[in-house]
């Protein structure tokens, strides 16, 4: 036991010295170490938080012994604490690699699920690109896709319910902005893709009535009076309802039905 402990210390150092080197320098530290404890050492540093040198250790097991059924789950822990650390470039691509070389493994779901982590906790708000969000959505719709009765496919419905709702917050930013402008056929087309892509989001009353100010505002009262009538339909205890039947009635008009609008098309 003291001599294992002994080897953890020394080993310790020694990866403390290639986390401060460049990988040049790194070449030059090499150490052979017993497979074992490399693993070890990674899992001891990882329940200690040291989430950089578990990282170092996990990709030593690779390195050292490659062809090892530790180098497998080391490649997987490797992104795991790299995802603590909060390098999610790094966790990815390790994630990545690790399905690359095993597909089929038993852990590859975890490995989808992580990849979906990263970029859903790199989500920023609305004022910002929405490039993240965006990838957050994708890697969650593949989790789910490949894997609907594993543990992690409810949670990556519940996140996939709010990027759905971030991104509907970004077209409506995008679009309140056109519409302040009076660039009314920008803003209804991004009031028509929340509507068409993100009906179910908390945004789609506000979306509608949108539409209803920038269907008047261009004069295609139909429109105006059929959108009133679909947030009518949905949500008739809403705010953006009462706005919009307001709107309508300075025009003498009031919410109606239309057959042949895309709306009717969408909530037939």
């Amino acid at each position: 036991m003291a001599n294992d402990w002994l080897k953890k210390s020394v080993l310790g150092a020694s990866l403390l010295a290639l986390a401060a080197c460049g990988s040049s320098d790194s070449e030059d530290r090499y150490v052979a170490r017993d497979v074992e404890v490399l693993y070890n050492l990674g899992q001891d540093q990882l329940q200690r938080g040291n989430y950089r040198l578990a990282a170092v250790a996990f990709d030593e097991v690779e390195r050292q012994h490659p062809y090892s059924i530790w180098a497998r789950r080391a490649q997987l822990m490797a992104a795991y604490a790299s995802y603590q650390s909060n390098k999610y470039d790094d966790a990815i691509l390790a994630a990545e690699r690790f399905l690359q070389l095993h597909p089929g493994n038993s852990s590859a779901p975890y490995a989808y699920y992580l990849i979906a982590l990263c970029h859903y906790e790199r989500i920023t708000g609305v004022g910002r690109d929405q490039e993240e969000t965006a990838k957050a959505q994708n890697a969650l719709i593949e989790v789910i896709r490949r894997f609907p009765d594993s543990e992690y496919a409810e949670d990556a419905k519940l996140k996939l319910a709010l990027t759905s709702d971030h991104l509907a917050g970004k077209d409506m930013e995008v679009g309140r902005f056109y519409l302040n402008r009076q660039e009314y056929l920008a803003a209804i087309g991004r009031f028509r893709n929340v509507i068409e892509q993100y009906q179910t989001t908390s945004h789609a009353p506000e979306a509608l009535h949108r539409l209803v100010e920038s269907y008047l505002a261009l004069g295609i009262k139909h429109e105006a009076q059929m959108a009133a009538a679909v947030l009518g339909h949905n949500f008739p205890d809403s705010k953006w309802y009462r706005h919009s039947y307001r709107l309508l009635g300075d025009e003498d008009l009031a919410p109606e039905d239309s057959e042949g609008s895309w709306l009717s098309k969408l909530f037939s």
